[in-house]
């Protein structure tokens, strides 16, 4: 790996946590004399020794540093998913489950990134496709998940999925997620989705809120290339978003094609990163016993 000279640093900067942590990278990180790049538009591009650039030249840096939680990587991740630069989330949310590094670990942290010797961990990305009725397109790519949901409160809708070609169900509810191995502990889990191993191959079609109790998660192979319609119903109208982002707005007999991205993401760990400690940490499983 060549040593990167230049890191972009993202984050909600006007968050005291935040600019905490952005302090004591930006320090670190102008000790090795590195070239650091934020976006023009926040607080930090006027400060000594720091480059304010326009947005979609962030990712063109040789590292990517997203400051916050799993949203701020996720908006970091968009950034980088067409440059192949790597990225490293330093946790200052609530959750966390993809940003993993602890803000007192952030020198040892950028020291072992800035010398190759952080664990990369690759994650395929969902690319999304909207088909409007004109002919129109809106594309979009995902690291979490892709979901079609209501827009108008209080109206169900009603829509249909295909996977790989062959129908698989009628759906009426508020929506569905559509969530990658990644994405399974986000939106998903929440739908009553399973959580699973980052580095399956799989994608989850969870229903969101669904009017019949049979229609139910199901997982799918990775591969597949899924298929959504919106049917008639009067005044039906959805809304598409990619890792929260909004992509467009659907009308019945319009179509939604999800399947996995050419694009992947390499994400760095700390030395001895555990998936399922992760997962204890979080999810508060285990306690009680000791440590294994």
């Amino acid at each position: 790996m060549i040593p990167p000279r230049s890191c972009a640093l993202v984050g909600r900067f006007t968050d005291p946590p935040v600019a905490e942590s952005a302090r004591a990278v930006l320090a670190h990180l102008a000790a090795r004399d590195l070239i650091v790049r934020v976006d023009a538009r926040t607080p930090l591009a006027g400060s000594p020794g720091i480059t304010g650039v326009p947005e979609e030249q962030l990712g063109e840096a040789d590292l990517m540093i997203a400051v916050g939680g799993d949203g701020t990587l996720l908006y970091a991740a968009g950034l980088v998913a067409r440059h192949g630069v790597p990225l490293l989330g330093i946790n200052r949310g609530r959750l966390g489950f993809l940003t993993d590094v602890m803000p007192q670990d952030i020198p040892a942290c950028l020291d072992a990134a800035l010398e190759g010797r952080l664990d990369a961990d690759e994650r395929p990305l969902l690319a999304a496709c909207l088909y409007h009725s004109g002919g129109a397109t809106d594309t979009a790519l995902a690291l979490n998940d892709v979901v079609l949901q209501k827009l108008a409160t209080g109206r169900m809708l009603d829509f249909e999925t295909r996977v790989a070609g062959n129908y698989v169900n009628t759906h009426a509810g508020d929506g569905i997620v559509v969530a990658s191995a990644t994405g399974s502990t986000a939106y998903a889990l929440s739908c009553g989705g399973p959580i699973i191993e980052p580095q399956l191959d799989i994608v989850v079609l969870a229903p969101i809120c669904p009017h019949t109790l049979s229609d139910r998660p199901i997982v799918v192979s990775g591969g597949s290339d899924i298929e959504i319609r919106l049917l008639e119903r009067p005044d039906t109208r959805a809304q598409i978003t990619c890792d929260g982002v909004v992509l467009g707005s659907m009308v019945p007999g319009e179509r939604l094609q999800i399947k996995r991205a050419a694009e992947r993401i390499t994400l760095l760990h700390p030395p001895g990163y555990d998936y399922f400690r992760l997962l204890r940490s979080k999810l508060h499983w285990g306690r009680g016993n000791a440590e294994r």
